[in-house]
């Protein structure tokens, strides 16, 4: 039975985080993004975020936070959330499904800890900034 479901590859469906001018905060913050750099639009698009790590013996982790978007057009992106400093030093992991079509789609993107950081920066597609791939 389980040979006969098909789990379909994510491609050209990333998460970045991008530094950017914060006026709340009055510095430059860290924000994840969902880059779609496909030819097919995303309907009904789940991310669930958190963080943790096992620190000093202890273990550190955030609250579940979801977010719900309609529709992610094909190649284009959505600012899904803040990444406070604080979690930087966490394992940051985005849970995102989506359906192309009648297909449901479903990957994981885990930014490993302290990778978040100018020298792990690349220019992201579509955004044309420097920021922090996950594929």
């Amino acid at each position: 039975m389980k040979k006969d479901i098909i789990i379909p590859e994510v491609e050209n469906i990333f998460i970045a985080a991008i530094q950017e001018w914060n006026d709340d905060f009055m510095q430059k913050t860290w924000y994840a993004h969902l880059v779609n750099d496909s030819d097919f639009q995303l309907d009904g698009v789940m991310v669930v975020s958190k963080a943790s790590r096992v620190i000093d013996g202890e273990m550190k982790k955030t609250s579940l936070l979801r977010h719900a978007f309609v529709e992610v057009p094909a190649v284009s992106t959505v600012k899904i959330e803040l990444i406070q400093d604080d979690v930087l030093s966490l394992n940051n992991e985005f849970m995102v499904t989506f359906f192309i079509g009648n297909t449901l789609y479903d990957k994981n993107y885990i930014f490993k800890a302290n990778s978040i950081n100018a020298e792990n920066m690349e220019e992201v597609p579509i955004i044309f900034q420097d920021g922090i791939i996950v594929r």
